[in-house]
């Protein structure tokens, strides 16, 4: 095995969390999930799976990844989500690669799913992240929304090969579902800092990742999965906007304590 911990955040993962287990089971004898008040059995498929499960109390998606790595047996983290899956290329070059300089962090490929359909353009299909890091030098941004890691300046990126695949929504529904929960997220982000809803955030912005993700970047080509996408990433762009604008006492800090905006997107 990899001297690498897997770290993995869930809420309501049934579904996926034993076939992202089983991929990770290729790399590590160390997989952690931390579990947010999961209600379908997920932490009872994990533990029968052989990981060790924790059960935190929700703060946000960067304070959790970080509980998650501060119970990790080796330093070096491979960070992923429930519905996230490393294909055998990942973990065969995992198995190569040296991990002696905590000073480098690893970008991994994503090839992305609508339903059962891989998406090969528009923005998700030129996916990427880094996920692979050692924890003596990088951590998660404790960021209510997106994240983000902290990297320190002399830090060097690296590509893995291989890829993790991203079984992101079901359908339409569930995408629909998770924009405008994370719009909701965003829009509490943008207040605590004071963003504004310009004109051109509410009216310009949705039409430019339209165009951006339907067009420039072809997801065209992907077929009405590309125009789903390229459409609902234009109406969050529009939502959070217009909820900030809308919604001038909308609060993040009461609003992460609500289960259903716990979501992974």
């Amino acid at each position: 095995m990899v001297p690498v911990s897997v770290v993995i955040i869930t809420k309501n993962e049934a579904e996926m969390i034993a076939p992202c287990i089983i991929a990770a089971q290729l790399i590590t004898d160390d997989i952690i999930v931390a579990d947010n008040g999961s209600t379908d059995g997920t932490p009872a498929i994990a533990l029968g799976h052989g990981c060790r499960v924790f059960h935190d109390r929700w703060e946000g998606y960067g304070i959790n990844k970080n509980k998650g790595i501060a119970r990790a047996k080796y330093n070096w983290i491979l960070s992923i989500d429930a519905d996230e899956i490393a294909d055998p290329g990942l973990a065969a070059a995992l198995h190569l690669v040296a991990l002696d300089d905590p000073n480098t962090v690893y970008d991994i490929k994503f090839k992305s799913y609508y339903g059962k359909k891989l998406i090969r353009f528009g923005s998700w299909g030129r996916d990427h992240h880094i996920r692979l890091f050692n924890r003596t030098r990088v951590k998660w941004l404790a960021s209510p929304v997106h994240e983000t890691l902290l990297l320190p300046q002399n830090i060097k990126i690296k590509r893995l090969p291989g890829h993790l695949h991203h079984y992101s929504a079901k359908d339409a529904a569930e995408f629909m579902s998770k924009a405008d929960h994370y719009a909701r997220l965003s829009a509490g982000k943008y207040l605590m800092s004071n963003k504004k809803p310009t004109f051109l955030k509410l009216h310009i912005a949705p039409i430019f990742h339209f165009i951006k993700n339907y067009i420039v970047f072809l997801g065209i080509l992907d077929g009405k999965a590309g125009w789903d996408i390229a459409r609902m990433i234009s109406k969050h762009t529009r939502l959070k906007y217009r909820l900030l604008r809308d919604q001038p006492g909308y609060s993040y800090e009461e609003a992460k304590m609500k289960d259903d905006l716990v979501v992974e997107y």
